[in-house]
């Protein structure tokens, strides 16, 4: 069945910083080469810890408990240098799925950082799929590897923190609301509601380090799915990923340790399930 697609809204849209040509990288360092489970990097035995302790408190995933999920639509729209992986290097529209989450799960108007996991249907040939983990962050070459608390969901950027390998180079990938407008608490309920009321849209940007970001296309919500707010979609970047475009496997152990004891501290069955 095909999934409805959502109406891109008429909105102010926010100004997207201009392209900016940049060389790639000739080689790439021997731990971008390397599978993130394969080494216990330093600290994994402490996040491990904090995480299980967490999941068994609350019955439920230590990070992102809850979250609003909805279809939407992605549509690359290919500009400047190409960047060696045929996703972003021709048009397309591809069918997504989308979970907005608070990632410790604080109460109330709490500030708290969002979490957007992104689900691509068929980006590499039909049957693969590509998951995006991204927080709320800032924008600058700092804070975009910061994860940022926000009152207001639509704020600001939702970046993947850590760098992509793309092709020949590194660069981060992050979404930014092309509105000025409406002002979306960071409650779930709210979040639903808005998303309910009219599709949301972003830009799809990429920015290699210390550059600016480049605009690869524009992700629009759509329905809502009617989940409870606990229930889990298991997003992977590292097993859903493309040839040419994966996460560096920097701190990749620590996420895998913390999801591990996550599950360990609910009772959770399933290893797949974050």
């Amino acid at each position: 069945m095909t999934r409805p697609v959502p109406t891109t809204p008429h909105r102010k849209e926010r100004a997207v910083p201009p392209d900016e040509t940049v060389p790639p990288d000739e080689t790439a360092s021997p731990d971008e080469t390397t599978d993130a489970r394969t080494h216990r990097p330093t600290g994994a035995g402490l996040a491990a810890r904090v995480a299980r302790r967490v999941a068994r408190r609350r019955h439920a995933p230590a990070l992102h408990p809850y979250g609003v999920i909805c279809d939407g639509l992605l549509t690359v729209q290919p500009t400047g240098r190409p960047w060696g992986e045929p996703w972003l290097d021709e048009p397309g529209e591809y069918e997504v799925r989308l979970r907005w989450s608070r990632a410790v799960g604080l109460p109330g108007r709490l500030p708290d950082a969002l979490g957007l996991a992104v689900r691509v249907y068929d980006a590499g040939g039909p049957g693969t799929l590509l998951d995006l983990l991204l927080t709320s962050s800032g924008s600058g070459r700092r804070t975009r590897h910061l994860p940022l608390p926000r009152l207001d969901a639509l704020s600001g950027p939702y970046s993947t923190l850590l760098p992509y390998r793309i092709g020949g180079q590194e660069a981060l990938l992050a979404v930014h609301p092309v509105v000025t407008s409406p002002h979306v608490p960071n409650t779930l309920t709210k979040l639903r509601a808005a998303v309910e009321a009219e599709p949301l849209a972003f830009h799809l940007c990429a920015a290699p380090p210390g550059r600016a970001w480049r605009a690869l296309g524009t992700l629009t919500t759509g329905p809502l799915h009617d989940r409870p707010p606990d229930d889990r979609v298991a997003y992977d970047p590292y097993l859903n990923r493309l040839t040419h475009l994966r996460p560096t496997a920097r701190f990749g152990g620590l996420r895998e340790a913390a999801y591990a004891a996550s599950r360990r501290g609910r009772g959770a069955t399933d290893p797949t399930e974050p």
